[in-house]
């Protein structure tokens, strides 16, 4: 069996690797749960978009949302990446790692008055707009601030990406994006405000995308618009084409990145828009099989009609399973010549909803460690403090090196804000 991750994770004998480094002694050396990432896989995947886009007038803005690490950021940022970003914190987390603003894109549908002040002081490349109340309320901010706020409309444009409802984003009835039969007006009230530069037109219409015809039907309905839009005298400058290409987690197909990117560049050439300049959105598939969560086994629970392995990773560490009932390969570390056993795998958290697998063949006992792969995206930039489980520690690795780039969150820390009422 090709593991997800491959070949970056893989077996070496009878113990889980990735990269050079044995999951079983990082699980020893510094605890578990615990997030393991491979800096060349996302070296690796990187590369796809770059050589896909290369010569050509572009920027790749890491979607940080799907792992928002400082030192995935870091590595990210000195690739020479811009980002997508979503939130303030997401800005200062970007600015924090070395990320250039004039390479930040900023995306969401309910920015507030102190993010887009805060954006427009540290000079972000775009704001992704998604309502004419948030053109109004941007160009007031822009004129207060003496600044101009450069912006992209995000065009709904109806299309079906086939993922899961919690993550498809370009349906009409989604909360993301202005309707594409209301787009023309949009940029016609755009150009008419003051404090606004409109730079060009954004499109994202899901995550976990595992097909090219949804963006292709969306590239469509994107390129007329910007030709309706040009009619009236409003230049666009930038194409941005979003994100959400999908990973493998079982059986799953995607299309490789340098094939969707050349799919729609030849889509553009086609139709006489090869001179813009070409923004991309990527995350899941730029991190998401290069990580793992590595949990110990605490006890393998028979029951009347379903067997246990009872982790110490949980729904808090982990919540796509728990969410969106994801299916998530789960792997020994180390190959025993045991009976497996066929189980559930879950947390120790309070709720039915906590487990990270149905229905797995485990051949494992108490104090083995197991391997949750493709855990790279949306694993600890989701994860929580539930039941006051302080969040997993994360290493980086390359070769035969690895770092810790975030440390285990102790019980302390999770209260330190908080204060006791006055006594008496």
């Amino acid at each position: 069996m090709t593991l997800p991750g491959a070949p970056y994770v893989a077996w070496r004998g009878d113990v889980l690797c990735i990269e050079g480094c044995s999951l079983v002694d990082l699980a020893r050396d510094h605890g578990t749960p615990l997030f393991v990432y491979t800096r060349n896989a996302m070296l690796d995947a990187l590369g796809g978009y770059q050589r896909a886009l290369a010569g050509r007038d572009h920027l790749i803005c890491y979607a940080m949302k799907a792992n928002s690490s400082l030192a995935v950021l870091q590595l990210f940022a000195q690739a020479g990446c811009g980002f997508d970003i979503v939130s303030g914190g997401e800005l200062a987390r970007a600015l924090a790692a070395g990320a250039d603003p004039r390479k930040i894109v900023f995306s969401g549908v309910g920015k507030t008055r102190a993010e887009m002040r805060r954006a427009l002081e540290a000079g972000v490349l775009c704001f992704n707009v998604e309502s004419e109340d948030e053109l109004t309320l941007l160009s007031a901010i822009a004129v207060e601030s003496g600044r101009t706020a450069r912006i992209s409309l995000r065009v709904n444009p109806d299309v079906d990406a086939g993922t899961h409802p919690y993550i498809s984003t370009g349906l009409k009835g989604n909360k993301f994006g202005i309707a594409h039969a209301d787009a023309a007006a949009a940029y016609r009230r755009a150009a008419a405000l003051p404090g606004l530069q409109i730079a060009g037109i954004d499109c994202h219409i899901g995550s976990q995308i595992t097909a090219i015809e949804p963006y292709l039907d969306a590239l469509d309905r994107l390129l007329d618009l910007v030709e309706s839009v040009e009619a009236l005298g409003i230049a666009i400058g930038h194409i941005d084409l979003g994100g959400g290409l999908g990973i493998t987690y079982t059986d799953e197909t995607p299309p490789a990145a340098e094939t969707l990117i050349r799919a729609l560049l030849e889509r553009i050439d086609a139709r006489g828009h090869g001179q813009r300049k070409i923004l991309v959105e990527p995350g899941r598939s730029l991190v998401g099989n290069a990580g793992v969560l590595v949990s110990e086994v605490l006890y393998m629970k028979p029951g009347a009609e379903r067997n246990f392995c009872i982790v110490d990773a949980a729904m808090n560490d982990l919540m796509r399973p728990a969410m969106y009932g994801a299916w998530m390969t789960i792997v020994p570390c180390r190959r025993r010549d045991i009976q497996a056993v066929r189980c559930d795998v879950v947390g120790p958290i309070c709720e039915s909803g906590d487990w990270l697998g149905r229905d797995r063949e485990l051949a494992v006992e108490a104090g083995d460690f197991i391997a949750v792969l493709s855990a790279g995206a949306y694993s600890m930039s989701m994860a929580s403090n539930y039941n006051t489980r302080g969040r997993a520690a994360e290493i980086m690795v390359s070769g035969d090196q690895a770092w810790l780039i975030r440390a285990r969150e102790q019980a302390e820390e999770l209260f330190r804000n908080e204060r006791l009422l006055p006594v008496g």
